[in-house]
């Protein structure tokens, strides 16, 4: 019953995870409403993103640049590790302001039951940071579930040996709960509470 324009419009939308075919509607008939430099500026941003957002060669960060920003600055805690599933955790805990260490974002967590083994989340990557930077503390900062679990006792077993004090982040964060709905006091909590891993 639509155009093609529009169809085609409305079926990118719901390309998108969360959209459904009213929302994806809805977001369609407002790209009409809007003025030609705001439908010009959304569709370069469109492609612009997907031609100059990478990962950080260092930490897997995404950026524009050949380190991003955390790696590239020199003022930052070398000394502490911050270890997660994903680049928006990190975007998370910069929002916060109050950590002041380095990243390294893995390619998600080990979870054999999906046929994710520790080969498939880049974990040769981290390891071999670890040596050459000689991080004095590894924080872990997953979801509290069986994936993030398993993924923190298995980097902790390749550990074993070297002077590195190992954490997670304490209890506060909800089981189950993906880090990007977590709000930001039980996070900053969960943060300075975490603890050595036994």
């Amino acid at each position: 019953m639509y155009p093609d324009s529009i169809k085609n419009l409305i079926e990118s939308f719901k390309s998108l995870p969360g959209i459904g075919e009213k929302t994806a509607e809805r977001l369609a008939f407002s790209v009409l409403d809007l003025e030609e430099d705001q439908v010009e500026f959304f569709s370069e941003s469109l492609v612009s993103v997907k031609e100059k957002i990478h990962k950080c060669s260092n930490c897997n960060v995404l950026t524009e640049d050949y380190l991003c920003y955390i790696c590239a600055d020199n003022l930052r805690n070398s000394k502490i590790l911050c270890v997660v599933a994903d680049t928006k955790s990190v975007f998370l805990f910069e929002k916060l302001g109050m950590f002041n260490g380095k990243y390294h974002v893995l390619d998600g967590l080990i979870s054999p039951l999906d046929g994710i083994n520790p080969e498939d989340i880049a974990l040769d990557k981290l390891i071999d940071r670890i040596h050459k930077e000689k991080f004095e503390e590894i924080i872990f900062a997953f979801k509290p579930s069986i994936e993030g679990e398993t993924t923190a006792l298995y980097i902790k077993k390749i550990l074993e040996g070297l002077d590195i004090k190992t954490t997670r982040l304490a209890s506060g964060v909800p089981i189950g709960a993906d880090m990007e709905y977590v709000d930001s006091l039980t996070l900053e909590r969960a943060l300075n509470d975490r603890k050595e891993i036994e």
